[in-house]
């Protein structure tokens, strides 16, 4: 048996941090800008493609995530995954104005808690 030819430092990547950059979804303030009104539209109603799970029928706004089924959506909106995303959009999205003005470039402003977020209502004759 001998030595092994390996030579310097070759550490194997952390399980984790695999998985965490596999399921990696949108940012806070991506979704946001995606909830405008016409980014919206185009999100919710996509062409058919058949790469994406459900054909790209099925899209949750808020979580951007794609649904197999109606039904399954409809089940993901009652989860509290959800229910905390929802929570978590109701705040300003942070902006680069807000981070100058917290290093001392203008007097601080806290951000807003008082976004109306609803989930995105579901069209029954989709199927």
């Amino acid at each position: 048996m001998g030595k092994s030819k390996q030579v310097g430092n070759h550490k194997k990547k952390s399980v984790a941090k695999i998985w965490k950059t596999k399921r990696r979804t949108k940012d806070i303030d991506q979704i946001h800008a995606d909830m405008i009104p016409a980014n919206a539209a185009k999100l919710i109603k996509q062409d058919v493609d058949y790469d994406v799970t459900g054909s790209a029928q099925h899209y949750c706004l808020h979580c951007s995530r794609y649904f197999v089924d109606l039904k399954t959506m409809k089940e993901h909106f009652k989860t509290k995954v959800h229910k905390k995303r929802l929570k978590k959009l109701r705040e300003e999205p942070y902006t680069q104005a807000e981070a100058e003005r917290a290093a001392g470039m203008g007097s601080y402003i806290p951000p807003k808690t008082n976004i109306e977020v609803h989930t995105q209502q579901v069209e029954e004759d989709m199927n």
